[in-house]
């Protein structure tokens, strides 16, 4: 077996919309993803995904609830990543990426999404389904 990789991805929703940034390498094209990446030694997992929200966008916020896990294999690297949903505690929007890999943050409305090149394509129903009004029960 390959390499393993563990990492988190964070679902922050403020006021309707969806905290989102662009990544991807001098060159290659941007894409949108929700802020996450790879956990570091002696941090736990909900850690992980704070830290990585902080670092790409300038936000603080707080895991609420542990979603799902995504797992898989890309490029012979067996890959897990836990995604949270996190509520807003402080901050702005600021670049403080140590790889160098964002180049914009943006709050994403339900109908923004729906158009954006995501990193993830296959992410874009689950992301949506936080951002939709939740159907009225009559």
């Amino acid at each position: 077996m390959g390499m393993k990789w563990e990492g988190a991805s964070c679902i922050c929703v403020n006021d309707g919309k969806l905290l989102m940034v662009l990544q991807g390498t001098a060159d290659e094209e941007k894409k949108w993803s929700i802020p996450s990446g790879g956990r570091e030694r002696n941090e736990s997992i909900e850690e992980c995904g704070m830290r990585e929200v902080w670092e790409e966008t300038g936000y603080v916020v707080k895991v609420v609830k542990k979603l799902h896990i995504k797992e898989g294999i890309s490029q012979n690297i067996q890959f897990k990543v836990h995604y949270f949903l996190t509520d807003l505690v402080s901050g702005f929007s600021v670049i403080q990426d140590p790889d160098g890999l964002i180049h914009d943050i943006r709050w994403v409305s339900l109908k923004e999404l729906e158009t954006l090149t995501l990193s993830f394509p296959e992410d874009r129903e689950l992301l949506q389904s936080y951002l939709a009004p939740s159907e009225k029960i009559i």
